[in-house]
């Protein structure tokens, strides 16, 4: 198990690796194995980057994030440009279905809101909206529609489960209660936690999940 000095190191260490982020801006601190990144960046997307490249090194179990996005004067735009912006990327995009997704943008923060069909076409309205300029941060609160059975849901989850890449796939269990899923257990690594959480979000009739999985020392 590393110890904090050693956990920062290699978080700073992928950070500056990362070509997306500016890691001279960005302070790491860590206590008790609890990573904290603080600082400022450039736009949402660098801020992004900055959460998952963290979340790549070996013995990262638990973040949080202090960053600010504090766009540079020429990035800057109105709420108003914003969420033309925003329309028109989501309208560009062909995995969200027309009129689905609504727009609001306050400050800069633009939230997501609606319903879709599908956990990917859910994400694929987050994905498009993350790199536009002038976005400081994002509220997904697109809803999925129920589809399915709450037997039929888990037990396709589970399915998922097994034929993933995870190594004892055994160990995650699946609870459901109505259209939310829980998965809890235990998994060796964020990419593990990745697969499983993606599993879930592809089974259709699934609307929220609740992670509460671990990471094994």
């Amino acid at each position: 198990m590393k110890t904090d000095s050693q956990l920062q190191q290699d978080v700073r260490a992928e950070l500056t690796w990362e070509p997306s982020v500016n890691a001279a801006h960005i302070g790491v601190e860590v206590k008790d194995g609890v990573v904290t990144l603080a600082g400022q960046v450039e736009s949402f997307t660098e801020k992004w980057s900055a959460e998952r490249a963290a979340q790549r090194v070996s013995g990262v179990h638990a973040m949080a994030t202090e960053l600010k996005v504090h766009l540079a004067g020429t990035r800057e735009r109105t709420d108003a440009e914003i969420a033309g912006s925003v329309r028109n990327v989501l309208e560009w995009t062909s995995s969200v279905p027309a009129g689905a997704v609504k727009v609001t943008v306050e400050s800069g923060w633009v939230t997501l809101s609606g319903s879709v069909d599908w956990q990917y076409q859910k994400s694929a309205a987050t994905d498009a909206v993350r790199h536009l300029i002038g976005v400081t941060g994002i509220s997904d609160k697109i809803a999925i529609k129920p589809a399915k059975t709450a037997s039929s849901v888990q037990s396709d989850i589970e399915a998922a489960l097994a034929r993933t890449s995870i190594a004892d796939a055994r160990k995650i269990s699946v609870v459901l209660q109505g259209t939310e899923v829980t998965l809890a257990g235990t998994v060796n690594s964020w990419a593990e936690r990745e697969i499983a959480t993606n599993s879930a979000w592809g089974t259709p009739g699934v609307n929220s999940l609740v992670d509460k999985m671990t990471l094994a020392h």
